[in-house]
Formats: C-alpha cells, structure tokens, sequence
C-alpha cells in the first residue's frame, strides 16, 4: 500500500483579486493532485488565502473597510477562480479560521518550549510588499534614495519590540538536511540559491509585530501578533489536523511522509530555511520536498498592475477554455523555469495540439465507426503494426507517469503527444476509408486499434483536461471506475465489445480558437 500523498500551493496573499500567476500555480499543482489519484494514492490537496499582515490591514484602511471584510471578499473570489478553473483541492484554508489560529499557537508554544523564542527589540529592514525582514547585507539602493530588497521592494527601517526565533541556531541542521535530502529544494537552481544564503550565516528572525493587530495573537504576549510568515507556513499544519487530530496527522504528516509544496521562487527562503527551522524547533516531521516554480511572464515581461499587463485567469478561461488554458500553461512552460505567455501562443498551441492533432485524431476515428459500423465496436484482429501502435502509447503512458512523478508537467505531455503524433500517422498510413471498399476485416482490426489508442490518450492526459478527458471516455463506454493508468494495455477494449457498448455519433472536444480581434 503506497503512502498517502499531502501536496499544497503556497497560500495565496488576498490584497487583491488573483491573477494569472496565481490559476498557474494552483493549475500545475492540481495536475499533480490528479494524477497522484490516478495512481491509486490517499491524496490530499490544499490550497487557500493568506489573509493577516500589515499589507492586508493597509489596503483594508485605504478601501475604508475592517480587515476581516476585505479578507472575505478576496478569498470569495480566489474560490470562484478555483471553481472555473476546475480545482480539484480537498481544503480551500483561510487563515483568519480559528482552527488555524489554535495550530498557530500551538507551533509557537512548541517553539517556545523548545527554548527557541525570546523577546527582544527589533531594528532592521522590513519590506511591506513582501511582509518580509531582511538584513542589510541583502538591500540594496533604488532611484532617489529608496532602498530596496532583494525582491526589488521598497524597504523601510523599523523599530519595535519583538519576539526573535533562534534561527541561527539551526543553521548546521539545515545543511545536513539539504545534504542528506538533495531533493528538499526543486530545481537544483534553488537549491543553490538556498545553500549559498544559508552557508553565509544565518540571523535571529523577528517573529512577532506590535504595529498592527491584525493576525494571530502571540500566546501570552499582550500587543504582540505573530510576524506573518509563521502564521502563514503553519497552513500546511492545520490542514493535516494539527495539534488535536493525531490521526490526521499521522495520515497526512507524518515523519518521512510524501509531501510536497509547489511553490514561486520567490518564497523559496520562507519554505525552505525558516519552515523547517520551525518544525525542528517543534519537533514535527519535514517536508518531502519543497518546488520552486518560475514566474509566468505576459509576452516576455513581468506582470504589473502599473504597466497594464495583469491578466485575469478567468477572463483567460473564458475567452479559450478552461482545458484549452491549463494545457498551454503546462506544456508550454517548463516547470520550474520562467514562462511567457500570450493570446496568440495559446491560440496557436491549443488548435495544434488539441484541435488538429488529438481532437480530429478523435473525432474522425469516432464519427467514422459510428457512421459505417452503426456505432458497433469494430472487431479486433491485430497485426504487428497495430500491436506496435499500442505498445507505443502504453510506452508514452509509463513515460508520462515517471514524468509526473517527477514534477515535470511539460515532459509528460512532450511524450503524450508524440503518442498522438504516431496515431495520426497510423490512421493515414492504414486508410480505414479506404479499406471499408477493399478490406473490411482489416478496417475493423484498424478501427479497432485506434478505439483502443485513443481511450488509452485520453486516460493518459486526464490530469491536465479533466473536463474534456472526462467528455471523451463518457462517450466512449469508460465508465469512472475503468479510467486509471492500469487500464492502458489491458483489456477493457474487450470488456466494451462483450457489454455490447454502441457509440453514438460524437461530438466535437476542441473547437478551433480564433485569435480575438484585440489580439488579432
């Protein structure tokens, strides 16, 4: 029996409406999820908003509005996106729930009896944007004096009484553990990044604030709320029922566990230093593995609400398709590297590869059986170029899997569709319309092979278009329990015939996008 699979997306900072950054994080993570399912794994999938901080306060006081209010509006509509985007997440959290503050003071309560927390007074750093602290090794200086983060955020110098967490005390655990577990932190790209900034020393980290309210209460701690970021990472905690639900716990946190945080690269510090520094310091099991994807850059520049170029994933969604989207994010970008995107490259990747190559691959074979077998499953009669065919895509199959496995969405989908690509060459190299007047056996076993090929696509591909997928098999005879990855080369082509399963006329999966006359 595998170990149950924990897999999260960072949690999603609620100041404003999301963006197309966010529907790719929680797209290429879903994709994950599925498969993961497919697999036979006890999956769970969380996702969520991040809703305390002095950002949230300020853009609450700027509107005129309490925090609570903003940070319901915004969640509201992060769960709309996820609902378009067909988000299959067994826990949307909110951090404002009170489960989660009791997980929040658990953890510090566990921190300070470990001996890690003291009060103190901060001076240093700090960046609104990024609810972050930086020391001054890491600013730099901006136009007309501003100082700016590492992140290129303004900073600003504060001063205030803190709780320190004794973060330089683990400095030589997080190295033994970034030895002993070379793939904590994905890419290697990261993980550089990460040994470098921990090799040069690490400080005492400001833990609390007394300039705003809004967050988690320090326990015992009159005026003090936990510094944003370690509310924030104790999510992944309180989904997997910490601290009361010990069963919970042990299924879905538990000491050499399968669990993942997918991740931008921009946090890749917060999850990777600090987040296990806690979980040492509480004595919880770590992470598996923690990835640190790239940003999703419009037409080759980063998003900015001043420059315009901010893209609304359900504008995206509803202008293309929600398949349509999730397929040209993830076969278009390599996972863990930058990626561009843009109107004409979704047009341009979704009618060549969903409408031309695998949706008339489809939609040809299927209209042609219901048209000149009445929708009778043609008879098998394989030939070593049909056996070949199969033994191609269960090939890609397992190829698509390892993948997967892997975190490479874009590497799966490389392999599915050179599978689609031999399919396509089989059909016109066979000709079954030519060989209904000279061979109808051989059009049957022909038929027959490419029903078998295409369900086995179609299975394949189901974490990235689920909808379509979903289309697809309904019209094919697969019903929901027949549709995992150890139905590819089995005989459930068989099954269909036996059942006597008729196949109606089918409908179209992917219409040709035309570029809108905007973009055009």
């Amino acid at each position: 029996m595998s170990k149950p699979f924990t897999i999260t997306t960072a949690i999603s900072y609620p100041n404003g409406r999301p963006h197309i950054g966010h529907a790719y994080e929680v797209i290429a993570t879903d994709a994950v999820a599925r498969f993961q399912r497919m697999m036979g794994r006890d999956v769970f999938f969380q996702t969520g908003t991040d809703e305390h901080g002095l950002k949230m306060a300020q853009t609450a006081r700027g509107r005129g509005i309490e925090p609570r209010e903003l940070a319901d509006e915004m969640a509201g509509y992060f769960k709309v996106m996820n609902e378009r985007l067909n988000i299959s997440h067994d826990r949307f959290i909110r951090t404002s729930e009170p489960d989660h503050h009791s997980a929040s003071q658990a953890i510090w309560q566990a921190m300070e009896a470990n001996g890690d927390l003291y009060l103190g007074r901060y001076e240093g750093w700090y960046s609104v944007r990024d609810e972050a602290f930086y020391d001054e090794k890491e600013i730099t200086d901006g136009e007309g004096g501003v100082k700016l983060s590492p992140q290129g955020t303004p900073v600003e110098w504060t001063v205030e009484e803190s709780w320190f967490f004794r973060l330089s005390a683990y400095q030589d655990r997080l190295l033994a553990l970034y030895e002993s577990q070379p793939d904590f932190i994905q890419p290697d790209s990261r993980r550089n990044e990460i040994l470098r900034f921990v090799e040069g020393g690490l400080s005492d980290l400001s833990v609390s604030r007394t300039s705003f309210d809004w967050g988690v209460k320090v326990p015992g701690s009159d005026g003090h709320v936990m510094y944003v970021w370690v509310d924030a990472l104790t999510n992944y905690l309180t989904g997997c029922g910490y601290p009361d639900d010990a069963e919970r716990m042990a299924r879905y946190w538990a000491e050499g566990g399968d669990i993942t945080h997918i991740i931008g690269k921009d946090i890749v510090r917060f999850h990777t230093v600090y987040w296990p520094a806690f979980l040492m310091s509480a004595k919880l099991p770590l992470p598996r593995h923690v990835f640190g994807h790239g940003f999703l850059l419009n037409r080759g520049e980063k998003m900015s609400k001043s420059v315009g170029n901010v893209a609304d994933p359900m504008e995206l969604a509803d202008r293309f398709g929600v398949d349509q989207l999730r397929y040209f994010l993830l076969s278009e970008v390599t996972f863990g590297n930058d990626g561009s995107y843009s109107a004409e490259a979704i047009v341009a990747r979704s009618n060549s590869d969903l409408a031309n190559s695998f949706g008339n691959l489809a939609q040809r074979t299927l209209s042609f059986i219901a048209k000149n077998l009445e929708g009778r499953l043609p008879e098998p009669a394989p030939q070593d170029v049909d056996s070949d065919l199969l033994k191609m895509v269960a090939d890609a199959a397992a190829t698509f899997q390892t993948a997967m496995v892997d975190l490479a969405p874009s590497v799966a989908i490389e392999a599915w569709m050179r599978a689609v690509f031999a399919c396509n060459a089989y059909i016109d190299a066979q000709a079954p319309w030519a060989l209904r007047k000279t061979d109808p056996a051989r059009m049957e076993a022909v038929l027959a092979t490419l029903y078998e090929a295409i369900a086995s696509l179609a299975i394949m591909i189901q974490p990235v278009i689920p909808a379509s997928t979903a289309a697809l098999l309904d019209q094919m005879g697969l019903d929901g329990n027949g549709r995992g990855y150890d139905v590819i080369g089995g005989d459930f082509y068989a099954g269909l015939r036996s059942a006597g399963f008729t196949l109606s006329p089918p409908k179209p999966l992917f219409p040709r996008l035309e570029l809108p006359v905007e973009d055009a």
